[in-house]
């Protein structure tokens, strides 16, 4: 696992600068955009792309999005 992933159209990481935030980058790197920010998930620790979805440890557990990283559950 790790703080980024490449999804194939995209690389998906964790907000060096904050824990609760994931960007996305459809441009190899080059700029990045918020995917995604919410207190409920706690802080991404590392991310897993598991084929028709994504996976994430966090400080509030395991979560999985189907979404691309744009909304998450937890997985209980």
């Amino acid at each position: 696992m790790g703080q980024m992933i490449n999804t194939g159209k995209e690389l998906i990481r964790i907000c060096p600068k904050d824990a609760r935030k994931l960007e996305y980058s459809a441009n190899d790197g080059k700029s990045w955009n918020s995917r995604f920010i919410n207190n409920s998930c706690g802080d991404f620790h590392d991310l897993i792309d598991n084929g028709d979805e994504l996976l994430a440890t966090t400080s509030k557990g395991l979560y999985y999005s189907k979404s691309d990283g744009k909304s998450w559950s937890k997985r209980s």
